[in-house]
């Protein structure tokens, strides 16, 4: 179990460091329904990254087991499409940074996050964590490394809630954080939240070459 621990750290760290859901949830800890909308983008934000690394993880168990060789070339192959797949949004986040002087572009959908409630703040905490693009590439490798493992069933069940932990520790930090102490987190979660939003490309395209690379590494590794 602590290898596949090991396996899926840097997958839950690439999760984490999603610097729109980030900006997504300072915002509304910023808004006049900081406490509701929060705690909504916060439950979201966990059952959609447990439900992806759950579902992939099932799906993984029904892989075809190691050759007599120990090669796993359908997990081989899939390692390598996901791994591709990083990299080619990473390229992507690349070219779309802003450039000197030009200011970033967020997504239209945060201009209305003051006037959110409760439900609609779960469902887009899920929909980001479960259904983006990056997310769902690094849920899959994640799934496929501790559904190709063959533990038992307590032992899947507690590394899915390390790794769903470590992946929503950066939303889950801030909300407790503004819940526990409002007044004087304000002023660092906006010079957080501006700092993002101008770096959030760069980041970004850097983290998914990173993984990317290790994904691809471990493919070639199954092969």
């Amino acid at each position: 179990m602590a290898s596949v621990i090991g396996d899926i750290l840097p997958l839950a760290v690439g999760v984490a460091i999603s610097p729109i859901p980030i900006i997504a949830a300072i915002l509304m800890l910023l808004s006049p329904r900081a406490r509701v909308t929060g705690s909504g983008f916060l439950v979201g934000w966990v059952l959609g990254i447990a439900v992806a690394v759950t579902v992939f993880t099932l799906l993984a168990s029904a892989l075809p087991e190691a050759g007599a060789d120990a090669s796993k070339p359908v997990e081989g192959v899939i390692q390598l499409l996901l791994g591709a797949g990083l990299l080619l949004l990473a390229a992507r986040q690349w070219r779309g940074r802003p450039k000197a002087g030009q200011e970033p572009a967020m997504p239209k959908w945060m201009q209305a996050i003051d006037r959110i409630t409760f439900l609609p703040a779960v469902g887009l905490g899920f929909a980001l964590a479960a259904i983006n693009p990056k997310n769902l590439l690094l849920s899959a490798a994640a799934g496929i490394a501790i559904g190709s493992a063959a533990l038992e069933v307590g032992e899947v069940v507690v590394v899915i809630a390390v790794f769903t932990v470590l992946a929503a520790c950066t939303v889950l930090i801030p909300v407790v954080g503004y819940l526990v102490a409002a007044d004087r987190l304000r002023g660092a979660l906006d010079r957080l939240r501006e700092w993002l939003a101008k770096e959030n490309a760069v980041i970004m395209a850097i983290l998914l070459l990173v993984l990317g690379v290790a994904v691809i590494g471990k493919g070639i590794g199954s092969l």
